[in-house]
């Protein structure tokens, strides 16, 4: 061998050495992309997933993508369905600083905002755009009103790309509400047993289970039973309410859940937290005012408080029409824990008042 073959040899070494090595970790991981985001293996991407122009304007939701640098699940967090709901959007923000895709292992796909309109306009339940509230028209359609625009984009480009989900919701602005999750069976083990490791492997200690949605992914209205129909295990998690941004609490305890939630999935390095016990809630139901009243509106005067226990029958509130005169008393339908009650006057038909959740024993 000449010395001209032999230079060329050493310098082919590294190459030849690398191409031996195991396809695991960094190499083994593709670049993520979510609509027009991308992001290499160990990297993340922030941007705007475009909801086109239909019967009313164009929107955008903005959207991190976090890349693991190691091959692993796709986890969809979602905050902001509901506009007025802040500690998720701040827990969301937070997020930012606390995954490393660097140390990730699989790839995170974060909503910061899922209703920019009602975000934007400080709404309660409803979209200042179309009147509709997003949480009931999942899985959205491409050619219906923005709401439904909005449910469709992140139907197909988070919850559809994602192994499994967790929608960050909070007490609205008109909520009082004690922290708990949601556990959404639907009757298929292989679904329902993941979803009920990831409710408590969040950490809140207080958990709902809920027998009462839509078992079609034609017709999934809520965002997390999107998931759920679609064989996705998917839970809902509420922390705070009526407005306020400002408890500390109630953030943590949704930054830190989601964080445990990873540890659970293998995500992240360290053993996921659980609590020592666990309160399950079965049956539970949701009061609200009549439609089917003369008077359509009014001013709600609660009689419990969030977290109190109540007997089968307790008034939990009332509602007086404009003038003072008492038009409807709302009732536990069995004993229970108030798990939320309306906090402000403002009430109209069809609207809770309430939720009251039986301990299961």
């Amino acid at each position: 061998m000449n010395k001209k073959t032999l230079i060329a040899c050493l310098a082919a070494l590294p190459f030849i050495a690398a191409a031996l090595l195991p396809t695991h970790g960094a190499s083994a991981q593709a670049p993520f992309e979510v609509g027009p985001l991308k992001a290499a293996p160990g990297r993340r991407t922030s941007g705007f997933l475009p909801v086109p122009a239909g019967k009313d304007g164009a929107e955008r939701i903005p959207v991190t993508i976090f890349n693991g640098a190691s091959t692993g699940p796709i986890l969809a967090v979602v905050a902001g369905i509901h506009g007025y709901e802040y500690p998720p959007i701040l827990a969301g923000q937070r997020l930012l600083a606390k995954i490393d895709p660097a140390k990730l292992k699989g790839r995170v796909i974060l909503v910061h905002v899922a209703n920019m309109p009602s975000f934007l306009k400080r709404t309660v339940y409803y979209s200042p755009v179309d009147g509709e509230n997003l949480n009931r028209v999942f899985p959205g359609r491409a050619d219906g009103t923005l709401s439904h625009r909005i449910a469709y984009v992140i139907t197909r480009e988070v919850i559809e790309r994602a192994d499994y989900l967790i929608d960050m919701h909070c007490g609205d602005g008109n909520e009082s509400l004690r922290p708990y999750s949601y556990w959404m069976p639907i009757g298929d083990p292989k679904v329902d047993e993941p979803a009920r490791q990831m409710a408590v492997a969040f950490g809140l200690p207080n958990i709902v289970i809920d027998r009462t949605r839509p078992k079609s992914s034609a017709a999934s209205q809520y965002c997390s039973n999107t998931g759920m129909t679609r064989g996705k295990p998917s839970i809902t998690v509420e922390s705070g309410g009526m407005g306020v941004a400002d408890n500390e609490d109630d953030i943590v305890r949704l930054e830190t859940g989601v964080l445990n939630v990873m540890r659970h999935l293998g995500m992240l390095e360290g053993r996921a937290w659980t609590p020592d016990t666990v309160t399950w809630y079965d049956p539970a139901e949701v009061l609200r005012f009549p439609d089917n009243l003369p008077e359509k509106a009014g001013l709600f005067y609660p009689s419990v408080r969030k977290g109190q226990m109540v007997d089968k029958g307790a008034l939990i509130g009332y509602v007086t029409d404009f003038f003072g005169k008492k038009i409807y008393e709302a009732r536990a339908p069995f004993a229970g824990e108030v798990l939320y009650v309306i906090g402000t006057p403002p009430i109209s038909a069809g609207e809770p008042l309430g939720f009251v959740a039986a301990v299961k024993k």
